[in-house]
């Protein structure tokens, strides 16, 4: 008979693997913040700075003693974290680089076919100049490299070859980003970003394969093979496919969990001891948090509406007049459900307040007086995150009727 986790298990274990049914008030040590980093997998970096960056909110949400220096030291002085991509632009584990070098070989040649296809002439020969000038003078950011955009440039897609070539010297492990300015990136040889013992660790691709289904399921608690394979989008649909075919009754079994709104269950693949992970979950933590759009509990939009029943998405490039809430809008999560998303933003050349602008309530969601309460801390906690003196609220803020 197999096993099937109701829709509030499924998310009791999926809330704790992420790190989100943990004491929010005990301060974390770096070495703390890093194991948490670890557990989560990765945290996106993304350059929409409307609040606080995606990462600082990321982990912030997890613990709110957490301040953005911590995140700079890992990453920068004691490189317990690198920078580099997995469905975006990421700061990932270092020990978990060497598993990143087959991406590397599949960017070397996935990327030069790609980027030859986007008006980028002669990046190629240009990253020989680039790795010599950056061995020699030392780090380098894109714009001190110099060059102009192609004439007629309207977008990434125009980079300047030396920016390409930099990217494609990144994106292909040859260089690390050390550090960022103003976030920028800069970009040194890896030999000096990355510790050597973790240069020198190369498994093969199957040993790869292995590790990332491993660990995406290991973060996951349950998933399909494509949500496997979603999580590091390292791993393609087949291959995740293949190791789920290949480790099934070896350690891997298949249940079913219940998804909200749809009647038949739907069928997943765990370790074999997913039953003692779900007895050692504890309860979510009733309290409310406002989420980075860029979270991992989220990123996979699909999993996030069957299990918690939250239809997102950004609506950054959608028209103003065609958006349903706004340019960018925060996901509220309340214990284990999503109770209602808010536009917010600080405005920081003018009157330096966090400004929200709107409050959606989720469907037969109540905002009374002690929810408010609630939300009106988590916004003070943010407060202090991104630095705004005050908080304040546009008239009509509060939409009821989305």
């Amino acid at each position: 008979m197999t096993d099937r986790l109701s829709n509030r298990d499924a998310r009791r274990l999926f809330l704790n693997l992420h790190g989100l049914s943990e004491p929010v008030h005990r301060k974390l040590t770096d070495a703390e913040l890093a194991d948490r980093i670890e557990r989560i997998g990765f945290v996106q970096i993304d350059s929409v700075n409307t609040v606080e960056r995606a990462h600082h909110m990321i982990l912030h949400a997890r613990n709110r003693t957490y301040r953005p220096k911590q995140f700079e030291r890992l990453l920068e002085k004691d490189r317990a974290l690198f920078e580099n991509w997995t469905h975006d632009a990421s700061a990932i584990p270092t020990k978990f680089y060497p598993y990143w070098n087959h991406r590397f070989r599949l960017n070397a040649v996935h990327l030069r076919e790609r980027w030859r296809k986007f008006r980028r002439p002669g990046f190629e020969q240009e990253a020989g100049s680039v790795l010599t000038r950056i061995a020699t003078d030392g780090p380098v950011m894109a714009r001190e490299l110099g060059g102009e955009k192609p004439k007629n440039a309207d977008g990434w897609w125009d980079w300047h070859p030396s920016k390409t070539a930099l990217e494609y010297l990144w994106r292909t492990g040859a260089l690390a980003v050390c550090r960022r300015e103003g976030f920028q990136k800069v970009y040194d040889l890896t030999e000096r970003v990355i510790p050597e013992a973790y240069r020198a660790e190369q498994p093969d691709k199957a040993e790869t394969i292995d590790w990332l289904c491993r660990a995406a399921l290991t973060r996951l608690g349950f998933a399909t093979a494509g949500e496997i394979a979603n999580y590091w989008e390292t791993v393609s649909n087949p291959e995740a496919q293949e190791w789920c075919r290949a480790n099934f009754g070896n350690g891997l079994r298949q249940i079913e969990i219940e998804c909200v709104d749809v009647e038949k269950p739907r069928a997943v693949h765990a370790f074999d001891d997913v039953l003692d992970r779900l007895d050692e979950a504890p309860d979510p933590l009733p309290i409310l948090r406002i989420l980075s759009p860029f979270d991992p509990m989220i990123r996979d939009r699909q999993r996030a509406k069957r299990l918690f029943g939250l239809d997102y998405r950004i609506e950054i490039f959608v028209p103003a007049h065609k958006r349903q809430y706004g340019y960018y809008v925060f996901p509220i999560l309340e214990g284990d459900r999503f109770v209602g998303r808010i536009d917010m933003k600080h405005r920081r050349q003018e009157d330096g307040s966090l400004h929200v602008t709107g409050l959606w309530p989720e469907r037969g969601v109540k905002f009374g007086r002690a929810r408010r309460r609630a939300l009106d801390a988590a916004l003070e906690h943010i407060r202090r995150l991104c630095g705004a003196e005050f908080v304040t609220f546009a008239d009509g803020y509060f939409r009821p009727d989305g």
